[in-house]
């Protein structure tokens, strides 16, 4: 009986090893029925039968036995005394079969069969690696560096695979070493010629909420949600989360214990300043909140053109700017608000005067008692009223009445 074993002549079946067995079966028998079908026009009274465990293929020519004058259609009949030469228990109206020597069709043909074989199954190991990680978009892998060119880099995942990781979606300090294994989130599949391309992105929103998710127990349980990620790769992030169970300090769950659970996260992004906010659908505290860490005096709002206008003292202005301006665009980005920052007008607290210009007038041992409770200047000291100072200085109430009377003469000139 004549056969051919495929896992040693068809390497390819041997290394599609993601491909289910019954597909490769079914691609195998197709194979040799086209090259049936070549030779004799039909593969009608063929039978293709691959073994699933060794790999043997083996093709059988069925008939049906007739007298031997009564043959019409040779593919399909065989003569009684043909048959029985075989095996001479056969009669007539019996079936015959008979093994097919694969050599027969020509080492032209098998060559062809062998060429076809590894195109069809090449498709099916696309189609296959296409379908996996189509369904992954979204989910963070691990990759090893295997190359680096200057617009992107190669990565292998477990399975061989190739992966790329653009340039553009590597954070701006990202640095790999060949060999190193890397964490990024799969973008998209997307075909280059005839061949799928995995792409995947480190500074994609998508990668810091995964992130989250595997460090934040409550995010993956539902009980806290993700409502948007705005990021300056490698600079900064502001993420918005809101919690279904009242119990739930959102903001604390993500933060962790000491940082605990965002330290990691900043560290995979390189340092990357990470603001988680209380989402709220009360856009004045929504923009209050989005302009962390500055801290706002007053605002005007546009809902119509969602437009703001909003005051603050002068030192808060360049922390809501923030570096290269990231704070407030991310703030823009995450309220949909177009943000416009201005300095407070300048008042009072603006002409104040350090405690250590009165030493001629106030004793040097009084001031260093003041500022040691926190009034540093004259107008921090008049802010505060005669029993807060007694209070907090120990000091006699006279001489808290001779401090301010000092004090409120020289702003009193001032004004």
């Amino acid at each position: 009986m004549a056969s051919i074993n495929l896992i040693d002549s068809f390497s390819e079946f041997k290394e599609a090893e993601s491909i289910d067995r019954p597909t490769l079966i079914k691609v195998l028998e197709d194979v040799f029925k086209t090259m049936l079908r070549k030779k004799h026009t039909t593969d009608e009274n063929f039978d293709v039968i691959v073994n699933d465990q060794t790999g043997d293929l083996e093709i059988f020519h069925r008939r049906e036995i007739v007298a031997d004058d009564a043959i019409e259609n040779p593919l399909a009949q065989v003569g009684i005394s043909e048959a029985q030469k075989v095996d001479d228990s056969l009669e007539i109206g019996e079936e015959f079969y008979e093994a097919v020597d694969v050599t027969d069709f020509g080492r032209r043909a098998v060559l062809a069969a062998k060429q076809t074989l590894a195109g069809r199954i090449a498709e099916l190991k696309k189609n296959v690696l296409v379908k996996k990680y189509s369904e992954r978009e979204g989910e963070i892998i691990t990759g090893e560096v295997y190359q680096m060119w200057k617009k992107e880099i190669m990565l292998l995942d477990e399975e061989g695979n190739e992966l790329i990781l653009p340039k553009t979606d590597q954070i701006p300090t990202d640095y790999f070493k060949k060999g190193e294994n890397v964490r990024a989130v799969v973008k998209k599949v997307e075909m280059r010629g005839a061949n799928p391309v995995i792409i995947l992105s480190r500074t994609h929103p998508t990668f810091l909420e995964k992130l989250l998710e595997n460090e934040v127990p409550e995010i993956m349980d539902g009980l806290i949600k993700i409502i948007k990620i705005v990021r300056e790769p490698g600079e900064r992030a502001k993420v918005a989360v809101e919690s279904y169970d009242d119990r739930i300090d959102p903001v604390g769950a993500c933060v962790g214990m000491k940082g605990s659970r965002i330290h990691g996260i900043v560290r995979e992004l390189k340092n990357e300043n990470i603001d988680i906010i209380n989402w709220t659908t009360n856009i004045q505290l929504l923009l209050q909140r989005s302009l962390t860490p500055a801290k706002i005096t007053s605002m005007k709002l546009d809902m119509d053109n969602k437009y703001a206008e909003i005051s603050m003292k002068p030192d808060q202005v360049s922390l809501a700017i923030g570096k290269k301006g990231v704070n407030i665009k991310l703030a823009q980005e995450l309220t949909g608000f177009e943000i416009e920052v201005y300095r407070d007008d300048i008042t009072e607290q603006e002409f104040d005067i350090d405690l250590n210009e009165f030493s001629d007038e106030i004793d040097q041992w009084v001031i260093d008692i003041l500022k040691k409770v926190g009034c540093d200047t004259g107008r921090s000291v008049l802010a505060l009223t005669d029993e807060e100072l007694i209070r907090r200085t120990d000091l006699e109430d006279e001489t808290i009445a001779d401090v301010k009377r000092v004090l409120s003469a020289e702003f009193t000139d001032e004004a």
